[in-house]
């Protein structure tokens, strides 16, 4: 299963749905979005790709009664979480939270396969090791808004366990440019 996972959009509606609809391109089944989406309307654009979402809140909460709402009129395509999830995706156990620092620390746990983070606004994969023995994957896309960094997601392949941040291209919104 491939996965889409982005974070800190920031009321950034036409960026996080290029982000969604590129990894769809890529064969990418579901989205994880790792907060400060903000705004639950600057999701809508999002979900018109048809896959799946999961998202958490993140510390620039927005309005969670939309989110909320949002939610139950998405016939399942849109959970939120609230402020972590604990999910299984294509068979394995997938950790989300916003925080990059509570991201690592559970990682560490060794409790999860996948970890998914934001907040700090820096792309970054890596593996941790656990205090179990094994190790963990840490997935940060960055931010898909491209505030104060480059605009950037990850596409996952959770059956190979590979993540290949993306950078989104410049490519201006048509419908904008008419």
């Amino acid at each position: 299963m491939k996965l889409c996972i982005v974070s800190d959009s920031h009321d950034r509606a036409d960026a996080l749905a290029r982000a969604v609809q590129a990894a769809k391109e890529c064969g990418a089944e579901a989205v994880i979005h790792c907060g400060d989406l903000i705004g639950a309307q600057s999701l809508k654009p999002a979900l018109a790709a048809g896959l799946p979402v999961h998202l958490i809140h993140g510390n620039n909460l927005g309005d969670a009664q939309a989110l909320h709402r949002l939610s139950r009129a998405s016939s399942g395509q849109l959970q939120y979480h609230g402020a972590d999830a604990r999910i299984e995706l294509g068979g394995r156990r997938v950790f989300v939270v916003h925080y990059d620092d509570y991201g690592y620390a559970m990682a560490c746990t060794g409790d999860w396969e996948l970890v998914c983070c934001g907040h700090s606004h820096r792309a970054e994969v890596r593996r941790v090791d656990s205090v179990k023995g094994g190790s963990s994957w840490l997935v940060n896309p960055g931010t898909v808004a491209g505030l104060a960094a480059p605009q950037t997601w990850v596409l996952g392949d959770l059956a190979a366990m590979r993540f290949e941040v993306h950078e989104l291209s410049e490519r201006k919104n048509m419908a904008a440019a008419t």
